[in-house]
């Protein structure tokens, strides 16, 4: 939200003097802070900073504060090669050579107040203090010297007894206005009020990180520091990164007030009020599919789950580009436009059209955009308790049913497992789907053992009497390769059937091995009854069954690092081999 100096001077001086410093420490006195005396921030048109001789610093630089989208597009096109302005209004911008998450460059800092609550491993590596604060003070070095920074104030958490106030400083425009579109943003009153924040966001991510720094593993480096409430950003321009250190953030605070952190989409019945969570990691649906037009939107990656209902965490959606077309999901094809930012995406260099096909820079093309640019997203973004649990998989080996009923115990070896294929572009290095087994479904974001977050779900679901149901957004008729992916009307029907209880109705077949159950049909549907059985689908079913155990000799190899915390009873709900 932009303050305009213009519209009511003194109220503009008023505020000015209210607000805090910029680059923020908690640092001793004797320690360099990054932020010299007497540094100010400006509103939104920028401004001449003052007393920066402590940092050597160009007395012209500029501090562009929670500018408005039309300022942005601004500077961003005047100042970052290759941003244009697509033929719908979007901002289209570049973010380098990264153009995805870069899970192996990300640390935590091992210091006293939460060493003893993170899980250590594969997920979390550990990082020194002072390492930190090397990658700090280079990061803070190099905003300090640019000609311009730009700010962004705003919230993460819908629900106001809950919401943490982030701080992001970064080099582009691009940026700011990515971070202004995904977190929610503070009205006039509550800018002026906003204060300290809770956690701040160092992007440097156009200079890269020294790889002499003990624990580096390239040219970058993505770390927070939860004792600092920091995170530092050095080496990739992938904007994705920062919404996943909120999410990361919130993953971690939340639980430590009894709240449930999920990597979920919600949406809700316009009438009812029945909201319906959706599980799964990048290209299972989570954005799709909880965008649905009959439905109010709640949030499409990240919510919260607490005593009285559901909120959303973020202001905004970010959903894939590629292959995106009106006639399948027109509400977020009609949502890239101006204010929106899309990211390396191929364009007409004479007509600005998008070319949502053409992969060539990345499979991994994305748009942000506001939560209100979708016509029926419901702000505030809370709501009741959910009746529906859908944890979605994108199966690469097209050997689970495109839709299945869980008991409670399923429900829980599922969600634990969080087995998914990573789709191509969704990290560095991936260009087609692998399997992957993701705790929680959002593996590189948890930050507690997974088996914390587990049994807060399986509380939420014994207290609502909440449904779970398992579908496959992945491949039928073969696996990656032979078969093909299924047809989104296909699972739009099947969640369909499940958000207006038609689906619960019909008769189950219990699948062998999985013990998963199967509709036998999908009331009000085209969808063929021999694509819910997926062994129907194959042309030969001692392949299917080799694949299938195959799969499932994966998910028990994958659980025994769980099995010691597990009870009896999820045991029992494991998968077992088709003899």
């Amino acid at each position: 939200m932009e303050i305009s100096p213009e519209r009511n001077p003194k109220a503009a001086a008023e505020a000015q003097k209210k607000r805090p410093s910029v680059v923020t420490s908690t640092l001793q006195h004797s320690e360099p802070t990054g932020a010299p005396a007497g540094f100010k921030s400006y509103p939104s048109g920028g401004g001449v900073a003052q007393n920066l001789d402590d940092l050597g610093v160009c007395s012209q630089q500029e501090v562009i504060y929670n500018a408005a989208p039309p300022k942005l597009y601004e500077f961003a096109l005047k100042y970052e090669k290759g941003t244009i302005i697509t033929n719908t209004g979007a901002m289209a911008a570049f973010s380098g050579l990264k153009t995805g998450r870069s899970p192996k460059d990300k640390r935590v800092v091992e210091e006293a107040d939460s060493k003893d609550d993170v899980w250590w491993g594969p997920v979390n590596f550990p990082q020194t203090e002072e390492a930190f604060m090397l990658n700090r003070e280079r990061a803070i070095d190099f905003l300090n010297v640019q000609d311009r920074i730009f700010v962004v104030d705003a919230f993460a958490g819908w629900d106001v007894r809950y919401r943490i106030k982030v701080r992001i400083l970064c080099s582009r425009a691009y940026h700011a206005l990515f971070m202004n579109n995904m977190l929610i943003r503070p009205t006039d009153q509550e800018l002026e009020e906003f204060g300290e924040p809770d956690f701040t966001i160092f992007n440097a991510g156009t200079f890269p990180c020294n790889r002499y720094v003990p624990g580096m593993s390239s040219s970058t480096s993505v770390s927070i520091h939860f004792g600092r409430h920091e995170m530092v950003i050095l080496g990739t321009q992938y904007a994705g990164e920062m919404k996943k250190g909120i999410l990361t953030v919130m993953m971690y605070l939340m639980p430590k007030r009894g709240l449930l952190t999920l990597h979920s989409s919600c949406n809700e019945d316009t009438e009812t009020g029945n909201t319906t969570l959706f599980f799964g990691l990048s290209g299972t649906g989570k954005t799709t599919l909880s965008a649905d037009p009959k439905r109010n939107l709640l949030g499409d990656d990240e919510h919260v789950w607490h005593d009285d209902g559901v909120f959303n965490i973020e202001g905004g959606c970010y959903a894939k580009c590629i292959g995106l077309t009106k006639e399948q999901e027109p509400e977020i094809y009609d949502a890239i436009r101006f204010g929106s930012v899309v990211e390396n995406v191929v364009i007409d260099d004479h007509t600005r059209t998008i070319d949502y096909n053409d992969c060539h820079i990345t499979e991994n093309t994305r748009c942000a955009y506001p939560l209100e640019f979708i016509p029926n997203a419901k702000i505030p973004a809370v709501g009741n308790h959910p009746t529906n649990v859908i944890l979605l998989t994108c199966d690469a080996f097209g050997v689970l049913p495109p839709v299945s009923k869980l008991t409670p115990e399923q429900c829980m070896y599922q969600f634990i497992s969080g087995y998914t294929a990573k789709v191509a572009g969704t990290e560095e290095g991936v260009v087609e789907p692998t399997p992957n087994f993701s705790a929680c479904f959002g593996g590189p974001f948890l930050v507690w053992h997974p088996v914390k977050y587990a049994d807060m779900l399986a509380e939420k679901l014994k207290q609502t009497g909440a449904q779970a149901w398992l579908i496959n957004t992945g491949w039928v008729g073969g696996k990656y390769g032979v078969g093909s992916r299924i047809k989104l009307r296909y699972t739009r029907a099947m969640v369909t059937a499940i958000n207006n209880h038609t689906l619960e109705k019909v008769e189950f077949e219990e699948m062998p091995g999985t013990g998963l159950l199967i509709p036998k049909e999908i009331p009000n549907s085209d969808v063929p009854s021999d694509l819910l059985f997926p062994w129907k689908t194959w042309s030969s079913l001692d392949e299917y069954k080799e694949t299938l155990n195959n799969l499932t000799t994966m998910f028990q190899q994958n659980f025994d690092k769980f099995a010691d915390k597990a009870s009896h009873d999820l045991l029992k709900s494991a998968p077992k081999k088709w003899e």
